[in-house]
């Protein structure tokens, strides 16, 4: 599925351009990444996806393809794998840079593939749940760039970043959605009992 979307940050191209490349930087703007290592080209890590009361792994390596200073424009190829499971994520991530207003405006186009329990939600909830992801991304990004990251404690060390929540973060309609569904099963189920008992006695009356 294709995904676009744009979004603002308050500094010059620039300062945005190489604040975007400093992974370490920006990771704790993405819900459930962990970075483990980041050589300025490959970066390896693992990300965790709550759906529902299942948490899901995965652990993969994301490439810059492209990193055109001139142009501001990168590509980012990412692939991940669950930990525990059969599910894949693949994504080609393309953002370009422009200065906007004394500031930067981002666009974002990404390819993504998704395999497992979280495809089960389709392309229509998971492009909401990527529209508040980068509004979240963005603002946290905003912060970081103006005001600076906050001191890091020992605390913060030894805690593990929180899972991406896709129920919480999608919201209401998705919400409804997994009610609309988990009704229908609901009412399938209590069909196939119906005539799973409908059979049984059928096979009774004729044994007598």
């Amino acid at each position: 599925m294709e995904l676009h979307h744009e979004f603002t940050v308050p500094v010059p191209v620039d300062d945005a351009w190489h604040a975007l490349l400093d992974i370490e930087r920006v990771a704790p703007c993405l819900p459930g990444a962990v970075v483990e290592d980041y050589d300025g080209r490959t970066v390896t890590g693992s990300v965790k996806v709550r759906v529902g009361p299942v948490t899901v792994a995965y652990r993969g390596t994301a490439v810059f393809e492209e990193q055109d200073e001139a142009a501001h424009r990168m590509v980012l190829a990412a692939n991940g794998r669950e930990t525990r499971g059969q599910g894949t994520a693949r994504a080609t991530v393309t953002a370009t840079l422009a200065g906007h207003d004394g500031g930067t405006a981002v666009s974002v186009h990404t390819d993504l593939t998704v395999t497992g329990r979280p495809a089960q939600f389709g392309r229509g909830v998971l492009a909401e749940v990527g529209d508040r992801l980068v509004g979240r991304f963005a603002d946290c990004l905003a912060t970081r760039l103006t005001t600076g990251p906050e001191p890091a404690t020992e605390d913060d060390e030894e805690e593990e970043p929180r899972p991406l929540d896709l129920l919480s973060t999608a919201g209401a309609p998705l919400a409804r959605r997994a009610g609309l569904v988990a009704a229908a099963l609901a009412a399938l189920a209590y069909t196939a009992a119906r005539l799973l008992r409908g059979r049984r006695t059928c096979r009774t009356r004729r044994r007598r």
